[in-house]
C-alpha cells in the first residue's frame, strides 16, 4: 500500500474509532441525562402512556386518570376535590410538568422508579405492562376538609401535625386551584394555566401558603421566646414576677415598646404575659437573653432551615445579624422574623410533645401496584427545643391562654387545649390589614394527637376586627375537633 492510501486508511480508522467512542458514550454515559432531558418529548409521552398510580388519603385515592384523544399522550391525571388537596398533591400536567407529591414521587407514580424494577419484570412476564405505584399519605381527610372549609373564601393557610410522630394531618391553602383544569395538553389547558399565574391573578392561587409562604408570626412567636427564657434559666417559675418595666425602652434607643390596648404588663408573670400577650415582657426577655441565645432557640424549633417532607418547604427566618433593639422586636415576632404555617405548627407540636420536635412528614408508604410496600417512613426526632419539665410549664401557660385569655374561641368541651393568638402587622408603615394567627394543640388522657397553626389574610375586614382569636382560633378548633372525632 502506498503512503497516501495508508494515510487515508489511518484517517478513516480514526473516524470509525471516534464514532464508536461517541456511540458508547451516548449509550452508557449520557443516556440518563438524555432520557430525562426536559426537551425529550418521548420521556413525557412514556410517562402518560400508562395510567399513573394514585395518591392515597385514609385508604382512598384522591387522584385518578382518564384517557385522552387526539394527542400523543394516552392518559392524563384527574384530581378529586382538586382545590382542597392541591397543596398536598400538586399537579401533574402533560404540558407543564408536575410538582408537590406528584413531582417528588413522579417516578413511583409512573412506575419508572428503580425500586419497582422487580415488579415491572413480573408485570412484563405476566403481560400486564408497566403499572404505576401509589403514594400513601399521612393526611386526615376530615381534618383537611375542616381546614379548607374553615378558610372558605379567605386568603390563608392551615397546617396540622401529630406531635407524637410528626405526621402531617392537614395542609390547606386558599385561594386554591384545580389541578385537573390543566392536566392535559390542549388549548384550554394552556389558557387555564396562564390564568392561574401570579402575573395574571393577584390572588396567586398556585402559591402553597402552608409550605412556601413565610409570614411575620406576631405574638405566636412569644412561645419560642418563653421557651428560651425557661431553657436559659432567665426565669424558672411561670407564676413569679418578671423584671419587665413599663414603659420598656428598646436598647440603645429612645423608642418605647408598647402593649396593645394599654394592658398592664409591668413585671407580669410569664403565665399572665402570655395570657394577655405582653409585648414589653417578651421584648425585654429577648433583650436580656441576647441575639445568640434567641437564635439558638429559634433554630432548635426549625428556623433558618428548609424542611423536606418530602416536598421542600420554605425556610422560616430568624435574623442572625440583628442588633439589640432588633433582637427585642424579633422576640415578639416582628422585625425580619417570618415563618411558614408548617413551622408554627411545629412549634406547637414540640411544646405538646413534652419538648421533643418530631420531623414532619406526609408520606407514610410508597407501594407497588400489587400493594407491596417498597418504602416506609418511620417517625424521627428532629430536635429537643426544650426539656420535658419546661415544656410542661409552657403547656400550662398556653392552656391558660385558651381558658381565660385571648384564645377562648378554641375551647373544646372535655378536651384540654393550649394555644397562642397573634396579630402580625404588615404593609408600608403597617397600613395593611394584619395577619391573624393562632397556634394550638389538643390534649386528651392519652396524649396530644394534633397541633395546628392557622394564618388568615383578609384585606376585606376592618383592621380592628382581625385578631388571631377572632379569625384563626375557630378554624383551628374545627381542625382539632375533626382529628378528635368530636
Amino acid at each position: 500500500m502506498n503512503k497516501p492510501l495508508r494515510r487515508v486508511a489511518v484517517f478513516c480508522g480514526l473516524l470509525v474509532l471516534a464514532l464508536l467512542i461517541r456511540v458508547n458514550y451516548v449509550q452508557f454515559v449520557d443516556a440518563g441525562a438524555l432520557a430525562n432531558d426536559v426537551h425529550n418529548r418521548r420521556v413525557t409521552i412514556n410517562q402518560y402512556a400508562t395510567p399513573r398510580g394514585d395518591i392515597i388519603v385514609d385508604g382512598k385515592a384522591i387522584t385518578g386518570h382518564t384517557t385522552t384523544t387526539g394527542s400523543d399522550f394516552k392518559y392524563k391525571a384527574t384530581f378529586t376535590n382538586g382545590p382542597m388537596w392541591a397543596p398536598v398533591t400538586g399537579y401533574a400536567s402533560q404540558a407543564f410538568g408536575s410538582n408537590m407529591l406528584e413531582g417528588v414521587d413522579n417516578k413511583i407514580l409512573t412506575g419508572d422508579d428503580d425500586r419497582l424494577f422487580f415488579n415491572r419484570t413480573i408485570d412484563i412476564v405476566t403481560g400486564k405492562g408497566k403499572q404505576g405505584g401509589d403514594v400513601v399519605t399521612t393526611l386526615n381527610a376530615k381534618a383537611q376538609q375542616a381546614a379548607f372549609d374553615g378558610l372558605g373564601n379567605k386568603k390563608g393557610a392551615v397546617a396540622a401535625i401529630d406531635p407524637k410522630t410528626g405526621a402531617i394531618l392537614a395542609l390547606a391553602s386558599t385561594p386554591s386551584y384545580d389541578p385537573s383544569s390543566f392536566a392535559g395538553n390542549s388549548t384550554t389547558d394552556s389558557k387555564n394555566w396562564v390564568s392561574l399565574q401570579k402575573a395574571n391573578n393577584a390572588n396567586d392561587p398556585m402559591l402553597n401558603r402552608a409550605l412556601r409562604q413565610t409570614y411575620p408570626p406576631g405574638s405566636t412567636f412569644k412561645i419560642v421566646t418563653a421557651a428560651a427564657a425557661l431553657e436559659n434559666g432567665l426565669y424558672t417559675d411561670i407564676d413569679a414576677k418578671t423584671n419587665s418595666p413599663v414603659p420598656f425602652i428598646l436598647p440603645n434607643t429612645t423608642t418605647e415598646l408598647k402593649n396593645e390596648g394599654g394592658i398592664n404588663c409591668q413585671n407580669a408573670t410569664l403565665r399572665e404575659a402570655l395570657r394577655v400577650s405582653c409585648n414589653t415582657v417578651f421584648g425585654k426577655i429577648g433583650s436580656d437573653l441576647g441575639r445568640d441565645k434567641m437564635v439558638a432557640e429559634a433554630e432548635k424549633f426549625g428556623f433558618n432551615k428548609e424542611q423536606y417532607i418530602p416536598v421542600r418547604t420554605a425556610a422560616s427566618n430568624f435574623s442572625t445579624t440583628m442588633d439589640k433593639p432588633q433582637t427585642a422586636l424579633s422576640s415578639i415576632g416582628q422585625f425580619e422574623t417570618a415563618a411558614t404555617p408548617l413551622q408554627m405548627a411545629m412549634i406547637a407540636s414540640a411544646v405538646a410533645n413534652d419538648g421533643k420536635l418530631m420531623k414532619p412528614y406526609m408520606v407514610s408508604e410508597l407501594r407497588a401496584s400489587n400493594n407491596s410496600v417498597i418504602a416506609q417512613t418511620n417517625p424521627e426526632q428532629l430536635s429537643q427545643p426544650l426539656s420535658a419539665a419546661n415544656a410542661q410549664k409552657l403547656q400550662q401557660m398556653m392552656e391558660t391562654v385558651v381558658q381565660t385569655g385571648t384564645g377562648k374561641n378554641a375551647q373544646i368541651n372535655g378536651v384540654t387545649v393550649g394555644g397562642k393568638t397573634g396579630t402580625a402587622q404588615h404593609g408600608i408603615n403597617n397600613d395593611a390589614s394584619p395577619y391573624a394567627w393562632f397556634i394550638s394543640y389538643a390534649k386528651t388522657s392519652s396524649g396530644s394527637p394534633v397541633a395546628v397553626a392557622v394564618v388568615v389574610e383578609d384585606a376585606s375586614a376592618n383592621r380592628g376586627d382581625i385578631t388571631g382569636g377572632g379569625f384563626a382560633a375557630p378554624i383551628a378548633k374545627k381542625v382539632m375537633e375533626a382529628v378528635l372525632n368530636k
